[in-house]
């Protein structure tokens, strides 16, 4: 009986074992069911992640779906975790776009941001084709616009220093236009543009811009220096009848570049005296020579070469002179007429290639022209500088360069070029 007893309480402990009670399958369902639930709302959230407009940002980070089911410890944590995410799910009032420049671009390169990295998204098919076919969102930078801005006020500020000094010293001027006046302007027709000459200022590489603006060539590079010299592929402004140069000065962009004027003198003596020329050393260095020389050899007499800068000056500044003026050292207030012919835009040789390609992006010029930066006529020449000029003035005594100065005076108070030496008044 003990043994029968035995066997019936084993069998009774093995079906106990067997069959666990209703509840312990009650909860495991539950269970189950609140974690379905959870997931399907955390796909939710992702898809709102998604979908959000540009713009629009959400405080927090999401937490993957692995982190979140290891943390999951009961059915109530559920509603507990879905209302947390709510709360920090409330869409930032404030645009990206509305933010600094520099705090846009660390918001943008914050790790584990969704709306900046599509590759820690559940990307969807629509949302796939989204991102293939939608342009890419860049930060914007206005580096751009304020430098063209800052050169656009520069401009103002030349243009009207100009109209000052012209109304102070020039103001009982003829206002007729006459052919002489505009016989330094060359002209563009298809960008409308007027450019006045002014040797030594830039005018060789300008002649090489405006003849791949024209047409004539399709690069700088191309053109050489006979080419841009002595080929007459530029028309001036005085070869049009009165109606054609009216009608241009008053619709076209009227263009002039200068240099400071002391250096771009001793830029063109260096040019013409120190340097072999079949035209300047007979013309004028032949009569500065005979003039201005005590005890000439005949060579010099004969061949005009070896001109020294203080017989140039002397020359430069004779009221008698033994040879007429040249354009290389006229002044540029004589040349272009500002007075007259109110530029629309005045360059200077301290800022070239910044004004020049300003001015080729303003007038519509091709996005692959921009300013040459060779030297022309004498390359292997080092380009005259502030050092240099002072060089060469440094063999004048205090008058001559005070006379000097007297000279380009219109240039230097219209340019607003600051006196080069202290003792000058």
């Amino acid at each position: 009986m003990l043994f029968v007893d035995f066997l019936r309480g084993r069998r009774r402990l093995r079906v106990s074992v067997c069959k666990p009670p209703c509840s312990f399958w009650f909860l495991l369902l539950f269970g189950i069911g609140g974690l379905v639930l959870f997931i399907h709302l955390q796909d939710l959230s992702d898809m709102v992640l998604q979908q959000a407009p540009a713009g629009v940002k959400f405080r927090g980070t999401t937490q993957s779906r692995q982190e979140q089911c290891s943390q999951f410890s009961e059915v109530v944590g559920v509603s507990a975790q879905i209302n947390q995410h709510s709360e920090e799910s409330d869409v930032d009032p404030i645009s990206p776009m509305q933010l600094p420049d520099s705090q846009w671009k660390r918001q943008a390169a914050t790790p584990g941001s969704r709306e900046h990295d599509p590759g820690s998204q559940r990307v969807t098919k629509r949302h796939r084709k989204l991102l293939k076919t939608s342009p890419v969102l860049r930060p914007h930078t206005n580096s751009s616009l304020q430098s063209s801005r800052r050169l656009s006020d520069v401009q103002e500020s030349r243009r009207r220093i100009v109209r000052e000094v012209c109304g102070k010293y020039r103001s009982n001027i003829s206002r007729l236009i006459t052919p002489h006046l505009v016989s330094r302007i060359y002209v563009e027709d298809r960008h409308k543009l007027l450019y006045c000459e002014v040797p030594k200022a830039g005018c060789s590489n300008w002649k090489r811009v405006l003849m791949v603006l024209a047409g004539v060539a399709n690069s700088t590079r191309e053109i050489n220096h006979v080419a841009v010299h002595y080929d007459n592929h530029l028309k001036r402004l005085d070869s049009f009848d009165r109606q054609g140069i009216t009608k241009r000065l008053e619709t076209y962009t009227k263009v002039l570049f200068v240099r400071e004027p002391m250096e771009r003198l001793v830029s063109a003596f260096r040019d013409k005296f120190e340097s072999p020329n079949s035209y300047y050393h007979p013309v004028f260095g032949k009569p500065i020579i005979s003039k201005y020389r005590v005890n000439a050899s005949q060579t010099a007499l004969k061949t005009g070469s070896g001109v020294t800068f203080r017989e140039f000056i002397h020359y430069l500044l004779d009221v008698h002179r033994p040879v007429g003026m040249d354009i290389h050292w006229e002044a540029a207030d004589q040349l272009c007429s500002p007075c007259h012919l109110h530029y629309d835009f005045i360059g200077k040789v301290e800022t070239l290639e910044e004004d020049a390609n300003f001015l080729l992006r303003k007038i519509g010029a091709p996005e692959n022209l921009s300013y040459p930066s060779f030297k022309d006529g004498n390359p292997k020449a080092a380009r005259t500088s502030t050092q240099i000029t002072q060089h060469y003035f440094s063999q004048l005594n205090a008058s001559e360069r005070q006379r000097a100065y007297d000279f380009y005076y219109m240039d230097y108070l219209m340019f607003n070029y600051s006196k080069p030496y202290k003792d000058l008044y």
